[in-house]
């Protein structure tokens, strides 16, 4: 089995994957890869006594992928796949520095293109909420990145005296009668407000009258409710395209130019 590693900042999604699709899944808090022997213990409960054949990585958080490619290393004596601009498959890039792209924004657009088709645009609601846009070739041209629904709130509760540390939830009112809803409609009305205009100016950049927008990341579902421009939530999106992506790399690969291609055989 393959066992992937979506590590982000807050958490750190893993799944184990056979050849053909994600079996189980979990999350571990990502600041566990800095305590000694933490996650090891919680790697090695979960994947219990299934045999790991590969390890792949996609990190956003250099601490973490050191310490997780150490652990591994020593645990199972394999060398992980770590997903990169170098070692992206299934997507084209045509990006002025590649390698400033993050590896979770990567792996959402190859499993975009799989699944999906291109162009198509990934809005993936995690500690930041970003979009991944790829265009009619199937490259990776760009995206945006705003903050997270979560990181916002926390910030206002921070940096303010009197406002609250909210739950992010659904919410009817468009007028707050209290604290709380006046920040929840402020986050879930207005995030959901920043996703249709970017959507309708990206239908426009991008020329195209139907645009697949597919909603990943923790607060997808929630936000995906009050927004019919979103076409799928796929929770699974970040993993499905790193396991797309090591299968790949144990193919083999051509690349030409900024495009990865499967090697012809």
């Amino acid at each position: 089995m393959t066992l992937l590693l979506d590590i982000g900042n807050t958490h750190t999604h893993a799944g184990l994957a056979s050849s053909e699709k994600i079996q189980r899944h979990m999350d571990v808090p990502t600041g566990e890869w800095m305590e000694r022997g933490r996650p090891s213990a919680t790697l090695l409960r979960w994947v219990g006594s299934r045999k790991i054949t590969q390890v792949a990585i996609c990190s956003v958080v250099p601490s973490a992928t050191s310490a997780a490619v150490k652990l591994i290393t020593g645990i199972w004596g394999l060398t992980p796949f770590v997903l990169t601009s170098a070692t992206v498959t299934g997507v084209g890039l045509d990006y002025p520095k590649p390698h400033t792209i993050g590896a979770d924004r990567l792996a959402n657009a190859i499993a975009a293109k799989a699944r999906y088709g291109s162009p198509s645009v990934v809005v993936d609601f995690g500690t930041a909420v970003t979009f991944d846009v790829l265009d009619r070739r199937g490259c990776y041209v760009g995206g945006v990145i705003a903050p997270g629904l979560a990181a916002m709130t926390d910030y206002l509760h921070e940096k303010t005296a009197l406002l609250p540390r909210i739950t992010i939830r659904d919410i009817k009112a468009v007028v707050g009668k209290s604290t709380e809803e006046a920040m929840l409609i402020g986050a879930v009305h207005g995030y959901r407000g920043l996703i249709r205009e970017l959507a309708f100016r990206l239908k426009r950049q991008l020329k195209c009258r139907l645009l697949p927008l597919i909603a990943t990341g923790g607060y997808a579902r929630l936000m995906a409710a009050g927004l019919p421009e979103i076409t799928a939530v796929d929770p699974l999106l970040t993993l499905e395209g790193l396991r797309l992506a090591a299968a790949g790399h144990t193919k083999g690969v051509q690349r030409v130019g900024s495009l990865s291609m499967p090697r012809q055989v």
